[in-house]
């Protein structure tokens, strides 16, 4: 299907641009922590920390990681609670429950050493076949691609393919790391070229392969995807009970929904918003979460605890940020 643009030898332009694509690599990569190492854990956590976080926001939390957890024996001894405050600030805390229940695999099933197969790994939660793929690439050097949001962008363009399935997408990854004849450096630089010249508003003129693009420069500059999912409004109270001694009152978030998990102030869903100026507006992804804060006496009711220092569990942070509105 796809043998005009690649064909099984892997010849003619996809051999240049892959000769093009590493060059670039080599010499504009990003210097980052996690390309300075093969240990798959290491690997491993920085590219679930990676999903859907920016670069920036994940350093400083990947470097405190391994001083908390030196080793996955670690991580899976740990409690949720423990891993959940490491991974404060990231947001998707689906991703630290994963992580916690993959490491207590990892040592239950794996004498606590990470899978060295792509099957294997697979059978982790959290891990899918484009995580798979990278984690097994960087550390034991295998074909295996890398097919996240970047390089699904960068494979439809290189091929002119805007409507172009998983499925089509997969081959063409398949058939670009096999030209590549360097599979770890390749994932690397078609998740580099993702990041930075081909984003969702390209800069073609510093593409190193502009000129294997069927896309190239014809790109409409998007400011907003197709069928985006509108922002939702919601308004929250949040209801503090504070006490000299004590601290201040917490209750865990269900294990489903908007920070799921996660310690908070009891909070009440309003059916509208007050006649009054929230405390404090966090955005997420598809919700705009304004919360009141309704300072309180008395003894609070309903499950809970008294927390004396909120830095022994992990908060979301909008609830961070109303505190330190209202108090520290």
């Amino acid at each position: 299907m796809f043998s005009v643009l690649c064909d099984e030898q892997f010849s003619g332009p996809c051999s240049s641009r892959a000769q093009a694509l590493l060059a670039w690599y080599r010499k504009h990569a990003r210097d980052l922590p996690w390309r300075h190492t093969v240990d798959p854990y290491h690997i491993w956590i920085s590219e679930i920390m990676l999903q859907q976080t920016q670069v920036a926001t994940v350093l400083p939390r990947y470097a405190a990681w391994f001083d908390v957890f030196p080793d996955i024996a670690t991580l899976a001894a740990a409690r949720l609670d423990a891993v959940l405050k490491a991974w404060e600030g990231l947001g998707y805390y689906r991703r630290a429950r994963f992580i916690h229940a993959a490491a207590q695999y990892v040592v239950e099933h794996q004498a606590g050493v990470f899978p060295g197969d792509v099957d294997t790994m697979l059978k982790l939660p959290g891990i899918g076949r484009s995580t798979a793929g990278a984690i097994s690439s960087f550390c034991f050097g295998t074909y295996t691609p890398v097919l996240d949001g970047n390089v699904k962008r960068v494979l439809a363009r290189w091929h002119g393919l805007p409507d172009v399935k998983d499925r089509a997408l997969w081959q063409l990854a398949q058939q670009a790391i096999d030209a590549s004849g360097e599979p770890d450096t390749w994932n690397q630089a078609m998740m580099e070229l993702g990041a930075t010249a081909c984003q969702p508003k390209p800069a073609c003129g510093h593409c190193p392969v502009n000129g294997f693009c069927e896309s190239s420069f014809h790109v409409a500059a998007a400011g907003a995807k197709r069928d985006s999912i509108p922002v939702l409004d919601v308004h929250w109270r949040v209801h503090l009970h504070r006490h000299a001694e004590r601290g201040i009152w917490l209750t865990r978030r269900p294990e489903t929904g908007i920070w799921a998990g996660l310690w908070t102030p009891p909070i009440t869903e309003l059916s509208e918003a007050p006649d009054m100026p929230p405390t404090h507006i966090h955005l997420l992804t598809h919700r705009r979460i304004h919360l009141y804060a309704e300072l309180l006496v008395g003894q609070p009711e309903g499950d809970g605890q008294w927390v004396p220092d909120t830095r022994t569990l992990a908060l979301p942070t909008g609830i961070h940020r109303l505190l330190e509105k209202h108090g520290g």
